[in-house]
């Protein structure tokens, strides 16, 4: 083959550039120079020659700013079924590009143009003219956590419209139905040519590190404040697989972990009510009750949904019973699937109301003096922390704490809370135990 094809033409490259061109490279050529918009054609004297051309040419040699490409010219009827694809970035692999190019039917041939520049050029030949029209355009798929997706695609789909405009792709996202509790990632499918998806990949992989990142970071907030809590265990956030590395656990929040509950118990279990738009009682219960099923065993909490308090109603609660790790899985994804379902809108933050009931004589401990303790839980937790006032105790002596705002803000005030009520109750034992005359346990 000694008739070469020349690509990565400039719109004003004329048939003289490209003579002077081959003359100051002493390659010889018979013919005339036959240009079109953006390529052109034009014969050696033999295929030795030819091979000269590209070696010393492609992706070597620059044309009015631009590099060309030299390649040898298919014939006619093998055209439409060879591909060039250009602008192959640096981070995918070859692996990855066989992968793809093999799912629309036998690649016969798949050889690089350039080798010099930080982009590939490869010319790929298939087995005949439909598998090549199909490879115009490529699916990617990505595979992110849900909890990522939201901030993905932005209020009004805003983040992933600019992501599709910039990089000339279509992107969909697999539907909420397909997640359970056990898979709860959506596929992202990018479609375009391999240089654009991966322009989209990038982009996309961008925005949910950001996500993670930030997510991370209140988790280990939570984890400095919280005594307890167990972040590896919660499962609320994916693992570290992706190659994010994982969060750090420092010697403060491991300290405190250790050290609760007091003595060496095992956390007491507790009881919070939960209330959510009565509308999306069907979508926390699931279908036959699956949802709220699946929820409870992966919580380890006892989650029951009261009965409505009347046929105009709301608001619905959800009578959530387990210890501290299990309250704060449970609470999670009940948030997060008020979330998913669209209860709340994307940039909107859910925010629901919790009761705690506490033993009346503990009411005063949680408001405080003047309510300098209840006003310090406002301000340190973000959430509304309300003890109502004239409550009349029910049949266990207790009254309800009223605790309003997004989930870390509410999961804080809860263990706050808590830990104001173990220190009464070890007060108590405390004073049991001088009224009998028996000796204090003693801290090691």
């Amino acid at each position: 083959m000694n008739k070469l094809y020349i690509g990565n033409l400039g719109e004003n490259v004329s048939p003289l550039d490209l003579e002077s061109l081959f003359k100051d490279s002493k390659i010889p050529f018979s013919g005339q120079f036959l240009v079109k918009t953006g390529y052109a054609f034009v014969d050696c004297p033999d295929e030795t020659w030819a091979m000269k051309a590209i070696e010393a040419l492609s992706g070597k040699v620059e044309l009015h700013g631009k590099l060309i490409e030299v390649e040898h010219s298919v014939p006619k009827r093998q055209r439409s079924r060879k591909l060039q694809i250009r602008n192959i970035p640096p981070h995918l692999q070859w692996e990855v590009l066989d992968s793809l190019l093999a799912q629309y039917g036998t690649v016969e041939n798949c050889e690089q143009v350039n080798t010099d520049t930080e982009t590939a050029v490869v010319n790929v030949t298939y087995g005949n003219k439909d598998q090549a029209r199909h490879t115009e355009e490529i699916p990617l798929k990505i595979l992110a956590h849900n909890n990522f997706v939201g901030r993905l695609i932005g209020k009004e789909g805003r983040n992933l419209k600019k992501i599709e405009q910039d990089t000339d792709t279509k992107i969909t996202i697999s539907p909420l139905q397909d997640l359970t509790l056990y898979n709860p990632e959506r596929t992202i499918t990018v479609k375009g040519s391999i240089e654009t998806c991966a322009k989209a990949e990038e982009e996309i992989m961008k925005k949910i590190r950001e996500s993670y990142e930030n997510d991370i970071a209140a988790m280990n907030l939570q984890a400095h404040l919280i005594p307890g809590l167990n972040l590896n265990a919660l499962g609320l956030f994916p693992p570290s697989s992706s190659g994010i590395p994982p969060p750090a656990v420092s010697v403060a929040s491991a300290a405190a972990a250790a050290s609760y509950p007091p003595f060496g118990q095992q956390p007491e279990s507790e009881t919070v009510h939960l209330f959510i738009p009565a509308l999306a009682v069907g979508a926390i219960i699931g279908k036959q009750g699956q949802h709220i099923k699946q929820l409870s065993r992966f919580a380890g909490a006892s989650i029951k949904i009261a009965p409505a308090e009347g046929p105009d109603a709301k608001l619905r609660m959800v009578i959530i019973t387990g210890p501290p790790e299990a309250q704060f899985k449970a609470q999670g994804r009940i948030y997060g699937k008020l979330k998913e379902e669209n209860f709340f809108g994307p940039k909107e933050e859910v925010k629901l109301e919790a009761h705690i009931k506490v033993p009346s004589y503990a009411a005063g401990r949680v408001i405080g003096k003047g309510g300098k303790t209840v006003n310090e839980l406002q301000n340190l937790t973000s959430a509304e922390v309300v003890v109502p006032r004239d409550q009349t105790p029910d049949e266990n002596d207790q009254v309800v704490v009223k605790i309003t705002g997004h989930f870390y803000a509410c999961q804080l005030a809860q263990r706050k809370i808590q830990e104001i009520l173990a220190q009464v109750r070890r007060q108590q034992q405390q004073q049991k135990t001088l009224q009998s005359g028996q000796p204090q346990p003693r801290r090691k």
